[in-house]
Parts: C-alpha cells; structure tokens; sequence
C-alpha cells in the first residue's frame, strides 16, 4: 500500500512543480540553517574522551586570603605549585598528573630546518595512561623519572614528521631550549576537543607537540605560557620565571573510578584545607570542588554564547520556514478537493487519505532534506573559513548527517499534519455534486 501512495504522491507534486518547489525550498532553508549551526553547537560541545570523561576529575582548593573575596564563591581553577605538589605527592587517586603548558625552541639536527617554536606540556608521568594518549612509537616516561628530573620527551606524530620523515625516532636526541632530550615516545594522532585539561592556552584548535616531565622543565626554567592569578604580594617566583606560592597557575588532574573513591578524594581535599589553614597557609575555611569532563567544561562555558545564540536563531528560521510549509501545503491539499472527494465516494477511508497526504508531505521533506543538506554542507564551508579558533571543526559527521534527514522528514510531517487533517474534512457529496 505504501507503493501505492508513494506513487500517488509522486504524481502529485509533479502537477504542480512551482508549489512543490516552493515547499522544497521552504523546508531545505529551514534546515540548512538549523543543521549548520547545530552542527557546530554538537562539535563544540562534544565529549573529548569517549569512556574516560566519567572518570577523570579536576580537583579546586582555596589557599587565596580574603582581600576582595565573598562567601561562597567558587575557589581558583588552578592551584599553587606547592599545593600541587603535595596533592601528587598524597597519591590518594589511581592516577594524577600535574601540569601546565608552555613554548619551547626546537633545535633540528638537520641544516634544512631553521629553528621552530613549538607548544609544549609540563606534565608528570600519569599524564599519558591516564587520558589514555595512543602512541604511534614507544611509550611516556616513568613515574621515577619525574622526581629524578630525566630529560626525555615525548613528541607529536606531527613533530616526528616534520623532523623525521616519520620514522620511528624513539632513543634519538632532541635538541629542546638548548638541552639534549632523548626521545621516549612518539604520540599518534590525540587531538581532544574541547582542549579541557588546560583551557587557558585554548579550548579549540589547540594541541601540544612536546610533552616535557614537569620537574625537569622548572629545573631548566622553560617558558611558561599559560595564565596565572596572584593575591597578596604574588610576583615572580621560580628563578623569577614562574609565579610565587601567592599565584595558582598549574593544572591538576585524577583519575576516580567509582562514587565511593570520589566522595573518599573530596573528604581528602577538606581535611587538606583544613591542614593548610593550620599550618597558616590557607585564610579561609576549606572551599573545595570535585567536577569530571563534562561537568568541567560545563562551569567553564566551553561553547561559546553566540554558537548558542546562532542555533536558537535558526530554529526559530525554520519555524517560520515550516509555517510557510503548512500555507503551502494546505493550498495544495484544499485544490485537490474534488480528487479527494471522489476517492471518498469510491470507498477510501479518511485514514486512508490521510496517510496518502502524510506520504506527500514526507517525500516534500525528504527531497527538501537533501537539498537543506547542500546547504548545510555549504554553510560548514563558510563557517570553516572564519577567524575563530574552533572554525577547523566545523565538520558533518554520520549523526549529525542521519539527524538531518530526520529532521527534514519529520518537520515536513508535522507541517503536513493540519493541511492532510483539513482535506480529510471534505464532504464528499458536496464535491460531487459540484462536479
């Protein structure tokens, strides 16, 4: 039977084409906007790692003093290197890594290549089991290593082509700010978005291509390029590199595999606080969080407002375009009174018209969809081509393609709701009789 009405429908809009081409184009505007834009709404807020968010948590203390400060306010997003160092060195998690970023000169081996600057991550050993990096060659350093200050690096598939040709390089030297790093690792491709374990060197289109042990880059004073928030008399502090123990500037990041060992690590961060302000550290009374991935980059606003601001805007466009539908459509329906009315007389049910109609009003959405498809294809395009940072993301991909065919089809049923409901009033004697 659906063969049947898919037939019927077919005929029916080619007997009218600048109608149908009008609903067409109503629902592909519609919907090439709306995908567009949530297209990039669905890159931008998207999980960074699948199976591990869950699990990972960026822990918040407050060792500020009260100058300008509220009750109740959320402490710092970073921490202090001492505290930082004294929650790694409580290993009171499965895993947990220290860390900040920076900008570090290459020196290549090869004439060729003139000296480069690179984005680089500080980081302690945990960093790559714990976000569980993939290496393309060899492995990350070991937890003995960060306190013995080794000089090893592990380094970008992107780097490892650039200097290498993409051999495995793994043993060979990498002249660093001057210093001779042995290679440990080459990672292969880990580019996270959002860049959630430091978003103060960039959410989006942001990666590191060294990864540095964080006791050996403070050792060397590398340059640190990430943000820093001081109180009091907070001034230069490591070799007057680095912020003082009156700034909070590094990240920390642990791993808590179940609801008991994350309430067990926020008790651990109180009694922390507790210890800190006794011993005359901390001012104020223990103000701790504990937030995973998700919730992380929730409280940071990650996706930016007019991304928000954009896909409510053309969703209220295809609205409009589907109202516009539903004019079309019920002109259409209503000029095809006397056809209806006969069908009627012959013996089709109501039902049975209005699935007729509904089948139309789909094909309508399905030929729209392809063409809102177009669109949305063109309007990613453009969107790639804009100055902002998450600009290279703006990519369609198999959900958000199959979520755009549905959304086509179904917004062209629900627009074809009322006009097939009205034609199916039609009495049919009143048609006949005026035929």
């Amino acid at each position: 039977m659906f063969a049947y009405y898919l037939d019927l429908a077919l005929r029916s809009l080619k007997r009218n084409k600048a109608l149908t081409a009008l609903m067409v184009l109503a629902i592909a505007l519609g919907i090439g906007a709306s995908m567009t834009t949530l297209t990039v709404l669905h890159v931008l807020s998207g999980d960074p790692l699948p199976g591990r968010s869950g699990t990972l948590y960026y822990p918040q203390i407050d060792p500020r003093d009260n100058s300008g400060l509220f009750p109740g306010k959320e402490p710092p997003e970073q921490l202090t290197l001492t505290d930082g160092q004294n929650l790694l060195r409580a290993g009171r998690a499965d895993h947990q890594a220290l860390m900040t970023g920076g900008s570090v000169p290459i020196q290549p081996d090869s004439s060729s290549l003139d000296p480069f600057y690179v984005e680089a991550r500080y980081t302690t050993a945990d960093f790559f089991p714990m976000f569980g990096t993939p290496f393309l060659y060899g492995q990350g350093w070991a937890a003995a290593d960060d306190e013995a200050r080794v000089r090893d690096v592990v380094i970008n598939s992107e780097l490892n082509q650039r200097l290498f040709a993409g051999a495995d390089s793994v043993g060979r030297t990498l002249r660093v700010a001057n210093t001779a790093f042995r290679i440990v690792g080459v990672l292969d491709n880990w580019e996270p978005s959002p860049h959630f374990y430091d978003l103060n060197t960039g959410s989006y289109g942001y990666t590191e291509q060294v990864f540095l042990p964080l006791q050996t880059a403070l050792g060397l004073h590398m340059d640190h390029n990430g943000s820093s928030d001081c109180w009091g008399n907070g001034a230069g502090g490591i070799g007057g590199t680095y912020p003082s123990e009156e700034c909070v500037w590094l990240q920390f990041w642990v791993r808590l595999d179940s609801p008991a060992q994350v309430a067990a690590y926020r008790e651990f961060l109180v009694r922390y606080s507790q210890q800190q302000k006794s011993l005359g550290r901390f001012v104020k009374a223990p103000n701790v969080r504990l937030r995973d991935v998700r919730q992380w980059l929730a409280y940071e606003r990650v996706v930016p407002n007019d991304v928000r601001l954009q896909t409510g805007l053309a969703f209220g466009f295809l609205l409009v375009c589907l109202v516009n539908t539903v004019g079309l459509m019920l002109a259409k329906f209503l000029r095809r009174a006397s056809e209806l009315g006969i069908r009627r007389a012959l013996g089709a049910s109501k039902r049975a018209l209005f699935t007729q109609l509904l089948v139309e009003s789909g094909v309508v959405g399905l030929v729209g969809g392809a063409g809102g498809l177009l669109l949305a294809l063109l309007g990613l395009w453009l969107v790639r081509h804009r100055p902002s940072d998450y600009a290279p993301l703006a990519h369609l991909d198999p959900t958000m393609l199959l979520v755009t065919f549905l959304l086509a089809v179904g917004a062209s049923l629900l627009a074809g709701l009322l006009p097939a409901w009205r034609a199916c009033q039609i009495t049919p004697a009143l048609q006949l009789k005026s035929n």
